[in-house]
């Protein structure tokens, strides 16, 4: 093994100026842990919020749309991640395809069996049990996998098999993952309308196929360039967000909303539920600060339910719908890991259907 690797490292909070291309020591490992090779890693909004200091600050950051240039300033309150301080110099990458090469000590029996498999890591790790609501997540909390290798607990490892590209398996665990762990949250079951916001980034696009696969009927919400795209995705039905209150009143009443946008379409999704309907979300890419009309929500007894912790079924179920071939990837493009500023600016621009991938 080398003694060094690649690795694009955040050196604190801030704008582009703050992701550094630089040789770092290879991981050292401990116990339970395993060494993996970086295949190819996906890009998430958590990448770019944590490093602008979106998580935890006491005044809203702009908008996804107008954020990529924003740098916290001296003048600004300190921000934090959403388990405390980030500690930085930090290397970010929430989503791992990677190849199992090295295991620790205690592992060489027990872990064996892991050794040379082609994996991908659970990203949000319940460190203290899923009784507990504590987590720990993979290129936020500790280094993640944008570099050529990265170190993980064994039992956040999945080997995987499937004649899925590293590419394509590389842009599902945290999108996919959060998506699987919303609907299983709510409930979603056959039958139900599900509605969801922002169908054509990564989390959207993937609640729509996870959905689908359950029997639920889907409204996806989309902007009017990228509605035939989500149509193919497996959608019933297709809205226009330019549209806005007149298009969804137009349609049957939701017994679910899944919203990762958030903003100043929060209060309509929020009309749209039937009585005993469930909003569920774990994202506010269009605006954390948003509208509550409590009558909304007391008068129909609406369920609101926030998601950050995923649930023990979550990633083995998204193991065996991969390997199961009931879920495709989408994948919009991929960039190599140097070029990561220009993934970002890429990402933000929002004109993509699916996920990006970036390439060690």
């Amino acid at each position: 093994m080398p003694s060094t690797m690649k690795a694009m490292v955040t050196t604190g909070q801030g704008g582009y100026a703050r992701l550094v291309w630089c040789d770092v020591p290879l991981p050292a490992l401990q116990a339970g842990e395993v060494l993996l090779r970086v295949l190819a890693a996906g890009i998430n909004n958590t990448d770019i919020n944590t490093r602008l200091g979106w998580y935890g600050v006491a005044q809203p950051l702009p908008a996804t749309a107008q954020k990529a240039e924003h740098a916290v300033g001296a003048d600004d309150e300190a921000p934090l991640g959403w388990n405390g301080a980030t500690a930085f110099p930090l290397i970010q990458g929430a989503d791992c395809c990677g190849l199992v090469v090295a295991l620790a000590s205690d592992l060489s029996a027990t872990g064996s069996a892991l050794l040379g498999q082609r994996a991908l890591v659970r990203s949000c790790m319940r460190v203290a049990g899923f009784g507990s609501g504590d987590t720990r997540w993979l290129g936020t909390d500790f280094d993640g996998a944008f570099a050529e290798y990265v170190k993980v607990l064994a039992s956040e490892v999945f080997a995987v098999h499937s004649d899925w590209s590293d590419v394509e398996l590389a842009s599902l665990p945290c999108a996919w993952g959060t998506a699987e762990n919303m609907l299983h949250r709510a409930s979603v079951a056959a039958g139900e309308r599900v509605w969801v916001s922002g169908a054509s980034g990564g989390v959207g696009s993937a609640v729509v196929q996870l959905a689908k696969r359950r029997g639920a009927h889907v409204t996806a919400v989309t902007s009017r360039d990228k509605q035939d795209a989500v149509l193919a995705l497996g959608a019933d039905c297709v809205l226009c967000r330019e549209d806005g209150g007149a298009a969804y009143a137009a349609q049957p009443p939701a017994d679910v909303v899944v919203d990762n946008v958030a903003g100043a379409g929060f209060g309509a999704l929020l009309k749209q539920l039937q009585r005993g309907g469930r909003y569920v979300t774990s994202g506010a890419i269009a605006g954390a600060q948003v509208a509550l009309d409590l009558r909304d929500l007391y008068l129909k007894d609406i369920t609101l339910i926030g998601c950050t912790a995923w649930d023990e079924p979550v990633f083995p179920n998204l193991i065996g719908y991969i390997e199961r071939h009931e879920i495709r990837p989408i994948v919009a493009g991929t960039y190599a890991l140097k070029d990561m500023a220009l993934a970002q600016q890429a990402f933000l621009e929002k004109r993509h259907v699916g996920n990006l991938v970036l390439l060690p």
